[in-house]
């Protein structure tokens, strides 16, 4: 059978970075060669970087986008990469006739093979993203065509990343026309588990393809967004070849069997026409030495969640220019676990924490906020808002809640202009459980320019505090977060002997309901059904509810699950439906 080298480039792309990411896929390309690659292949969009948003609206980024991808194949000829057939994803424009709502040079969530300094295959997404975080109808309008690209006398297939998460299409297209393999390349965010359904959807494909396929994503971050690696090649029947490390930026060379193509071009099917190019049609001699595949090591649930964690927030502040962090540090979890994150992200050195005791804090917390800083060898400083909260309290007399969020406001006006005098962004650090039912103060501890833990509930906050101190030991670590901070009760101390659950339900009932109403969308009588007091449902339910005017207004922050606050979860502000009883 003929023999196919396959390199899989999972990089980390930036969005506008034409100049940039060009020079990545370049020296990836190098290396490829360097490894007597065949076919090499990067992730969907690295060109311009993923997602898009409206710069793809932008008709001056398109062609400048275009203009790249042709400065691209030139320069891997000149750099002696010429021989070498590359696949990248990029931002195109329609070359089909207008109809309605289908202009003429629409843009197209496209992919070009690059040869011997030219672009001689161009495709274009089929089935286009429009759920969750993706908007593409908005942006693009859909290709209509199966590329096939021969490559060494093996028909190889084209695709990007939706038109393997929908039926039909390229999959029983590919199989129609006899392609011996079928490359998708992806743009895929991470999420929680998601790797077992991208396993099931790329063994079904492989199946319905009736060829070895090989599903290749990108690394890093992207605002709000993580990509994950995991790059995986499954046989035709199902089995796993060869599969990426989660989280890094890296080549997998994968050496791969694969029939022989027809003489004959192929023809397509599924009302796709085949759009095919031969490259090359002689097989190559055996390989003198053959690379095993292999798996990479699945990371465990609490470790990939805080990897994921740390990865968004690293790119957040590398790719928009910024060099270190500012954390308002209470002594307790929720911010222990965010400077612990940062540290792991940034460095320790680039991570600085201020306590801010009000009358009202605990002598524990600010030993608790200084242990932390101990541990993990941040920049630490301790400045009372007393004298600040005093003035105020003689100015205006504030009772109750008042008084209780002014303590708040006083600590985020603190950070910000510190975050203004010394150049640091300020980190928010709300979880998703507080923000989900409004316990927090708009203007007080929701300020920030990046919210790292707003998509992890309250019970996992928990979780990976203590997973992260387990894995500092089992390195022979310090461990950075002190223990007090894990095993007393929560509290935002705005009142003598003030507690969580004063306002709200235990974490652990609280998780559970909020993740049937927001993550899988589930209404009052489905909540209560799955075994959830009723009175207690109504409750929750309004809180979240009444808070979306609060949640509009907090930091952007990783996403890890499959409905971060935000693009994923869009409902009205001003909204009078309640689900009662």
């Amino acid at each position: 059978m003929p023999q196919l080298r396959l390199a899989m480039n999972q990089i980390d792309s930036t969005v506008g970075d034409l100049a940039g990411n060009a020079e990545s896929i370049v020296r990836w390309t190098r290396h490829a060669a360097g490894q007597e690659a065949h076919l090499v292949a990067f992730p969907e969009m690295a060109l311009t970087g993923f997602p898009l948003e409206d710069l793809a609206l932008r008709s001056s980024f398109v062609d400048a986008g275009g203009a790249a991808l042709d400065a691209l194949a030139g320069r891997l000829a000149d750099e002696g990469c010429g021989e070498l057939p590359v696949v990248v994803g990029y931002v195109g424009r329609s070359e089909a006739p207008p109809r309605h709502g289908q202009p003429a040079g629409a843009p197209q969530n496209a992919a070009a093979v690059l040869h011997r300094g030219e672009v001689v295959l161009r495709l274009a997404k089929h089935r286009l993203q429009n759920y969750g975080v993706f908007d593409e109808v908005r942006y693009f309008v859909p290709g209509d065509t199966l590329p096939v690209v021969r490559v060494h006398g093996v028909d190889v297939a084209l695709a990007i990343c939706e038109d393997l998460w929908q039926d039909g299409g390229r999959a029983p297209a590919a199989r129609a026309a006899g392609a011996g393999l079928l490359l998708s390349i992806n743009g895929s965010p991470y999420e929680l588990n998601k790797h077992d359904d991208r396993l099931d959807v790329v063994r079904k494909r492989a199946q319905e393809a009736g060829c070895t396929l090989a599903y290749l994503t990108m690394t890093g971050g992207q605002d709000e967004l993580v990509f994950d690696g995991d790059s995986i090649v499954v046989s035709a029947r199902g089995e796993v070849i060869a599969r990426a490390r989660q989280f890094e930026e890296g080549c997998m060379l994968v050496d791969l069997e694969l029939p022989a193509a027809a003489e004959e071009p192929p023809v397509g099917d599924d009302g796709l026409v085949v759009d095919h190019r031969t490259i090359s049609a002689e097989p190559l001699p055996p390989y003198e030495v053959q690379l095993p595949g292999g798996c990479a090591a699945r990371l465990g649930h609490d470790e990939e969640m805080y990897t994921a964690l740390v990865v968004g927030l690293r790119a957040y502040v590398a790719k928009n220019g910024f060099r270190s962090v500012l954390i308002g540090l209470s002594g307790g979890i929720d911010s222990a676990l965010v400077a612990a994150i940062a540290c792991d992200a940034v460095g320790a050195a680039n991570v600085h924490g201020v306590a801010m005791p009000s009358p009202y804090s605990s002598e524990h917390s600010v030993a608790d906020a200084a242990e932390l800083a101990r541990l993990t060898g941040l920049n630490f400083r301790t400045i009372p808002i007393a004298p600040m909260f005093n003035a105020y309290m003689g100015a205006l007399g504030l009772t109750g809640l008042a008084e209780e969020n002014l303590q708040s406001r006083l600590r985020g006006t603190l950070l910000m202009a510190l975050s203004n005098q010394e150049g640091h962004i300020v980190l928010a650090p709300g979880n998703k459980s507080e923000l989900a039912v409004g316990y927090s103060t708009l203007y007080g501890d929701s300020v920030g320019a990046y919210a790292p833990i707003k998509d992890v509930y309250k019970t996992s906050v928990f979780a990976l505090a203590r997973w992260r101190n387990r894995a500092a030991l089992g390195r022979g670590h310090t461990p950075p977060i002190p223990e007090n901070s894990i095993s007393k009760p929560p509290s935002a101390e705005l009142r003598p002997g003030q507690v969580d659950t004063d306002s709200l339900p235990d974490y652990t009932v609280l998780d559970q309901i909020l993740s049937l109403c927001i993550d899988r969308d589930q209404g009052r009588d489905a909540i209560v059904a799955a075994g959830h007091d009723a009175e207690l449902v109504t409750r929750v339910l309004r809180m979240v509810d009444t808070a979306e005017y609060k949640r509009r207004q907090y930091p952007p922050g990783t996403k890890i699950s499959p409905k971060v606050f935000g693009k994923d979860r869009r409902l009205p502000i001003t909204n009078r439906w309640r689900q009662s009883a």
